[in-house]
């Protein structure tokens, strides 16, 4: 697996660490000490993207908002922050996922490359479908209702892409950030939950079908 990664942290240690280890596994590495600068390397395009919350000139919750604004490749947060709060405000913001700290390298390599293949996947797709008054595009990563386009990120659209491609199965929480994310992990539940409201919030300004529902004491399907 190989790819352009952006990492952007204050540690400096930490930074080295990271970009031995993948340049070993044949992927470019850019580095950031900060929030800035993370801006100024994201203009060259990386195909994910690992930040650091807590930076000295700009946290990574403005950084993530900003790019996400021009970018629809993966970020992952590395933080030593877990709380509730924080996860919503990193989602709303536009991360993909979370990576604790302290980690495993080769984890966080494992989740780069799981989170790497999913892109890959969704590239492949040259899927059209339509669910009544909603069309899904999924080689070009669009959605429509009616006339409205509905902007999701790349992680809120896998999620989409699973249950609207396997319309009327029941799918756990466990299953879908296993399917979504490419990995187990713990506060899976939370992540794969608040993706879904964010979905359901966006879908609602233009629609009042319930796309997504629940199955109460099991998960989600798709109600196409």
């Amino acid at each position: 697996m190989s790819g352009k990664i952006l990492i952007a942290d204050d540690e400096k240690g930490l930074v080295s660490m990271m970009k031995a280890y993948f340049e070993l596994s044949g992927y470019q590495v850019l580095t950031a000490c900060g929030g800035n600068e993370a801006l100024k390397k994201a203009a060259c395009c990386p195909d994910i993207i690992l930040l650091d919350i807590n930076m000295p000139d700009m946290d990574g919750f403005t950084v993530c908002q900003r790019i996400r604004e021009h970018i629809s490749c993966p970020i992952l947060f590395l933080t030593a922050r877990v709380e509730t709060g924080d996860k919503i405000k990193g989602f709303t913001s536009g991360t993909d996922d979370y990576i604790v700290k302290p980690f495993d390298l080769e984890e966080l390599g494992a989740r780069v490359a799981a989170h790497l293949r999913r892109e890959t996947r969704i590239k492949k797709q040259n899927v059209l479908r339509f669910f009544g008054e909603m069309s899904i595009d999924y080689s070009g990563h669009q959605l429509q209702i009616g006339e409205n386009p509905i902007v999701l990120s790349r992680t809120e659209f896998a999620i989409v892409e699973l249950l609207s491609l396997n319309a009327g199965q029941v799918f756990d929480r466990e299953r879908i950030y296993e399917s979504v994310w490419g990995l187990e992990g713990a506060g899976s539940s939370d992540t794969v939950m608040e993706h879904i409201r964010k979905i359901r919030a966006k879908l609602s300004a233009y629609t009042d079908h319930n796309y997504i529902e629940t199955v109460w004491g099991i998960g989600y399907k798709w109600n196409g």
